[in-house]
């Protein structure tokens, strides 16, 4: 018998849920990468633009691919200007985590450019499932 067999039908269905969110993230982050790194190196725009544009996209692109793949089935389909109201509110909570982790780390601690990574890739992702899940996707 499978592990996840023994869970619950809704810890089953979080589990899913989890996995696709992580998958998703990655292909978003993926893409938010890119654009960044083809605007501000081969276009050449000021590195802080190309990551704006980028995280611009990466918002719009986040929106659907969760809307469609991570969240499907999760909670109501209905108010799609109100859902993509606090998906964007969220996503600022996310940029504004990742921009604290940066200044604790990097600004405050004097630490290394790469320190603040780790709290990227797993405190801000933590915080950003559970805020879309309880109140984005509800």
């Amino acid at each position: 018998m499978k592990i996840i067999d023994r869970l619950s039908p809704a810890h089953q269905a979080l589990f899913w849920q989890i996995l696709r969110y992580g998958i998703s993230g990655l292909f978003i982050t993926a893409c938010q990468a890119a654009i960044y790194w083809t605007l501000a190196a081969p276009v050449g725009l000021h590195p802080q633009v190309a990551n704006g544009i980028g995280y611009l996209c990466a918002v719009a692109i986040g929106y659907v691919l969760h809307n469609a793949f991570t969240f499907r089935g999760h909670g109501s389909q209905s108010g799609h200007a109100a859902r993509g109201f606090r998906f964007v509110a969220v996503s600022l909570v996310s940029y504004a985590l990742n921009a604290l982790w940066v200044y604790l780390c990097v600004t405050h601690m004097r630490w290394p450019e790469w320190s603040p990574i780790p709290a990227m890739i797993f405190l801000t992702p933590a915080v950003v499932f559970g805020l879309n899940r309880q109140w984005v996707f509800r």
